[in-house]
């Protein structure tokens, strides 16, 4: 079963705004369009079936069919609130045939075998606490020789977190499952990927986290508050601050992840 810590929305109106002031429209979590082509570096999309697993907003399902070519970018999310916004964001793009959204309850991923060219997360499976489970539907759903590539906020060891790192889950006040790289790749491994990479994003997330602090303390305070009200910005401010410590430590560790199902009869 694909499980999360809590099923109640976590990302609601005011979230959604405040997250996509910093990180652009349609994006709830950082480095935009641009980190989203790195993620999928290297692969052809075109003419492809996605599945955005956690797709919030849905600006990387839109991204994924307009500039990447995608035939058809399936968006799933547990959350009712992100895909009222991204529903309405396909049809103003004229995307309602190309780009869908689907919501279910945390457990098994409803769709069928082999059903997606292409699996695609970005920063939305360090809420699901079984990792095992996680690949192992992530597996089942890809067509053989499809890939599955991701982006996902983890943890640098697997034992007890630092006083630091669980001031800062604190801070966040969502349910953050983190695991190590190591663990992923495990998992990755008991599910049936191979040719799996890891990469490490902490370097890149370290600075502009950095970046976006300074932007929350100074040119993007007023504006923001004025939508979402200061004390929530107040509140926000003190969570990068939190985050920061754990980047600079390098105990939080931003990861890509690919691996490849691989093709039937090898």
């Amino acid at each position: 079963m694909i499980e999360r810590a809590d099923a109640e929305p976590e990302y609601d109106d005011t979230a959604i705004r405040f997250l996509e002031a910093l990180w652009g429209e349609g994006y709830l979590s950082p480095g935009g369009p641009e980190e989203v082509d790195r993620v999928v570096a290297g692969l052809s999309l075109a003419g492809k079936r996605i599945l955005d697993i956690g797709c919030g907003a849905g600006g990387i399902a839109l991204h994924l069919a307009e500039k990447h070519g995608a035939a058809h970018v399936t968006g799933f999310d547990v959350e009712a609130p992100v895909l009222t916004v991204a529903r309405k964001r396909a049809e103003q793009r004229g995307l309602s045939d190309r780009v869908s959204f689907v919501q279910a309850p945390p457990g098994l991923l409803p769709f069928a075998d082999a059903s997606f060219d292409v699996v695609f997360s970005k920063d939305a499976l360090l809420h699901v606490p079984d990792k095992q489970a996680l690949f192992a539907e992530i597996f089942r759903v890809l067509k053989p020789g499809g890939v599955f590539a991701a982006s996902n906020w983890m943890i640098g060891h697997d034992g007890e977190p630092s006083a630091e790192m669980q001031a800062y889950v604190a801070a966040e006040g969502l349910s953050f499952a983190m695991r190590s790289p190591a663990h992923y790749r495990k998992a990755m491994e008991a599910a049936g990927f191979r040719d799996i990479t890891v990469v490490d994003r902490n370097p890149w997330y370290r600075d502009v986290a950095r970046g976006e602090l300074e932007r929350l303390k100074g040119p993007l305070y007023a504006p923001v508050a004025a939508v979402v009200g200061a004390d929530y910005v107040a509140g926000n401010i003190r969570t990068w601050e939190a985050m920061q410590k754990v980047l600079d430590s390098g105990e939080h560790r931003p990861t890509h992840l690919r691996g490849w199902k691989p093709d039937e009869g090898r």
